[in-house]
């Protein structure tokens, strides 16, 4: 060393990032101009120089309180100036050394130091821990590709225990703090047991960072595999002229599946599909089952809306434009729209309307989604026999497809559509279940949230559609599916409201689609009302329409033929172009009869007048019904029969005629079934006409189920049947007094032509209805 004192003063290099144990030989690059200053002190005088670590890094200029006190007293062995101005040196550490205090810091830091001199006590001890540290090194080297094998070798040779775990630390890669520490650490047995520590500690997070990269490695291998064969089979595919195979098809897939709006679950099950699709064979019949099926789940709409147009005048505008008429109809959407407006969420209402044919019940649900904005799904349900049209098949049977709820939601592309289920009352069941039962579902607000489709196997919500239902008859329908919706009678039209419609929908509607003007073809409205009335013979308006497109036709014949330049029909022209009246206006009798008497029926095509006729002949008491009449009405024949049985001698008839005469009731238009109770009264009446001989009053319809006791019953559809009677020219009707609530739903314009006669007994009836008092006993 050149001097054997203790203490001493010498100048001091501040290390960076770096330092030096003793025994250690390596190059320095100092820049520092301090630094540099302190090297050239050392050359001038002995070669010696402190090698002390700053705290910090990035400080440029570090103080004396920055530079840890404990360094290594270094012999500077060459010195090489480099172009940059840099100064590269060669050092080499000999011993610990402890600053006590700085002489000189101004030009360059000056320190005046101890030397310090390791501590060794139990060698058997220091010899074991020598041990172990080699060891816990080797193992070290092995988990760390940062020390080489040779090192081990090198290490292995060292005797002496300061200096072996001086050059260990040097070999490891921690942080300064640690090395630090062990400079600072006299007693060798101390520093070979931190050292011992510290290897420790690197072994078991080198170890988790081995495991980590192995698994790290192993996902990246699979994910590089996978790509690597995806791009082989791609190629392959190519060469084949396959048109990429599956593969272009699963990417698609996937995109559309990262663009989808599905719940989480159904994304899962939805990648569940795909990873089958592809592992499937592109020849297979299973992947074009599952690739059929996952373009299901892609393409519903799980959470798309419309945005609802709440506007109460906007709505009543539009559905004024499209109807004429249905008041009750209309106020029903309103209010729902009403509600809409001042609650966030409504479950959707579901609406049953119930009328005749041609009244305009589609287009009326039609409206209500045009004024609501939504999108109008339309689907029949007339003649459907399976239950599996609304719910769908089983995947696993071959050309399953998803019921018609999940094809129309398809179809709308939103969640809250207007749905539209025609002719509800049409559906029937067999053996392959109830279709009705399965819309017990669909059509159960409380429960529609989470429909079940066998196709589709995952929860659909339906809460947000309006579903509306449109039926003929209520009777048909099971009571049920029935409970779970709104009745809105809509009733045939009068014929004020037909040659409104005719006037302001149909006859413009037919002029545009036949390419006529208004002033190509003029129709006066008194040709309007001689078409409905002796044209036409509905509830609805189909008919007419018909009429109207006849009308059309025929002008534009004579229009193009040159025949005529515009079309003018009145009531004098009107038979030249549409032929003869079909119907004789008002179907009463034109005199009063005897045994025939005037009834009111109730149909499916809205109301209808029906003669009951009843002939008595020489026999021995036989009760023939004729008129394809149905059970309960036979029934009602029989109490009719029975009633005048047991009154006979009141009317003065003989009270054996039942045993002297056959008694046969009929009812014209033979072919058309019929069947109630409601003709009771009238075959009462026609019954007694025909023994007394007295005649029945022409201008008197009549309606009411009859009891053995002649008590009068109510009835159904009194509206429908006023405005038969309206029709056929009828000036009274007889009712049972039961059913005076109903007369408020007739229009004013029929109320005002006929007189309800509303009767309890059938004593009042005959007042009534017979011309001329009956003759006492």
């Amino acid at each position: 060393m050149g001097t054997t004192d203790r203490e001493r003063e010498i100048p001091l290099l501040p290390l960076r990032g770096l330092l030096v144990f003793p025994s250690m030989v390596l190059h320095l690059d100092v820049g520092r101009e301090k630094s540099v200053k302190a090297l050239e002190k050392a050359m001038v005088e002995d070669n010696l120089i402190l090698l002390a670590t700053q705290e910090e890094v990035h400080l440029e200029e570090p103080t004396k309180e920055q530079i840890y006190k404990v360094g290594t007293l270094a012999r500077i062995k060459q010195m090489l100036k480099l172009p940059n101005g840099t100064i590269r040196v060669l050092v080499e550490g000999l011993k610990r050394a402890q600053v006590n205090q700085f002489v000189k810091e101004d030009e360059f830091f000056e320190v005046h130091i101890t030397i310090l001199d390791e501590i060794v006590d139990d060698l058997t001890e220091v010899e074991a821990l020598m041990r172990s540290v080699l060891k816990a090194f080797e193992q070290y080297i092995k988990l760390s590709k940062k020390v080489t094998p040779e090192t081990l070798a090198s290490v292995s040779d060292i005797d002496e225990p300061g200096r072996l775990a001086d050059v260990i630390t040097s070999h490891l890669v921690l942080k300064m703090k640690d090395k630090q520490e062990i400079l600072e650490m006299v007693n060798v047995k101390e520093r070979l047991e931190r050292l011992l520590d510290l290897l420790n500690n690197e072994r078991e997070v080198l170890e988790l960072e081995r495991k980590i990269g192995q698994r790290v490695k192993k996902q990246m291998e699979k994910t590089q595999k996978e790509y690597y064969l995806r791009e082989q089979m791609k190629a392959i595919q190519k060469e084949l002229g396959d048109k990429e195979g599956r593969a272009g098809e699963v990417d698609e897939l996937r995109k559309q599946l990262k663009e989808s709006a599905a719940p989480e679950r159904v994304k899962e099950k939805i990648e569940k599909e795909i990873e089958r699709l592809e592992k499937t064979p592109p020849t297979s019949a299973e992947g074009n089952v599952i690739r059929t099926y996952i373009d299901w789940l892609l393409s519903l709409p799980w959470d798309r809306k419309t945005e609802d147009n709440l506007d109460i005048k906007h709505a009543e505008k539009v559905l004024d434009e499209d109807h004429y008429g249905l008041e009750k109809a209309k106020e029903r959407v309103l209010e729902y729209l009403a509600v809409q407006k001042l609650v966030d969420r409504l479950k959707g209402p579901i609406l049953c309307l119930v009328g005749p044919p041609g009244v305009g019940k589609t287009s009326l649900a039609r409206s209500v989604a045009r004024a609501l904005g939504r999108e109008f799904v339309r689907i029949s349900l007339g003649g459907v026999r399976d239950e599996a049209e609304i719910r769908g098949h089983r995947r696993t049977y071959v050309g399953a497809m998803p019921g018609r709820i999940i094809q129309g939601m398809k179809t709308a592309g939103t969640v809250n559509p207007v749905f539209l289920l025609d002719e509800i009352d049409k559906m029937a069941n067999d053996f392959r279940g109830d279709p009705a039962a399965a819309l017990l579902e669909v059509l159960d607000p409380n429960q529609n949230d989470t429909f079940s489709d066998h196709y589709i196997e995952e929860p659909y919500n339906l809460s947000s559609v309006m579903f509306i239902t449109t039926a003929n008859a209520v009777h048909t329908i099971p009571r049920p599916l029935l409970d779970r919706m709104e009745m809105l009678y809509i009733p045939g039209y009068t014929e004020i409201e037909k040659l409104k419609i005719c006037e302001q929908y149909l006859l413009p509607k037919q002029r545009e689609e036949h390419g006529l003007s208004e002033e190509q073809l003029i129709v006066s409205e008194e040709a309007l009302l001689k078409v409905v009335r002796m044209y036409t013979r509905e509830a609805g308006v189909r008919n007419l329409n018909r009429m109207m497109e006849t009308i059309c036709r025929k002008a534009a014949k004579l229009i193009v033929a040159g025949d005529k330049e515009k079309v003018e029909m009145t009531v004098e022209t009107m038979e030249e172009l549409i032929g003869k009246p079909k119907y004789r206006y008002g179907l009463a009798e034109t005199e009063d009869q005897v045994g025939a008497c005037t009834g009111l029926a109730w149909t499916e095509t809205g109301g209808d007048t029906l003669t009951i006729e009843v002939a008595v002949l020489p026999g021995k008491g036989k009760l023939t019904l004729t008129g394809k009449l149905g059970d309960v009405m036979k029934e009602s024949a029989q109490a009719a029969f029975s009633y005048i049985r047991s009154r006979a001698t009141e009317w003065n008839i003989d009270p054996e005629f039942h045993e002297k005469n056959d008694i046969h009731i009929h009812v014209p238009e033979g072919a058309i079934p019929k069947d109630g109770p409601s003709a009771g009264i009238t075959m009462a009446t026609a019954l007694i006409s025909a023994l007394t001989g007295i005649p029945v009053s022409r201008e008197v319809g009549m309606t009411g189920e009859i009891t053995l006791r002649g008590r009068v019953l109510p009835i159904g559809g009194l509206k429908e049947k006023s405005l038969a009677a309206h029709r056929a020219g009828l000036k009274t009707i007889i009712m049972p007094k039961d059913n005076e609530k109903d007369i408020d739903d007739i229009p004013e314009t029929v109320r005002q032509d006929l007189t309800f006669i509303p009767v309890e007994h059938l004593d009042q009836v005959l007042e009534r209805a017979l011309v001329k008092k009956r003759v006492p006993v």
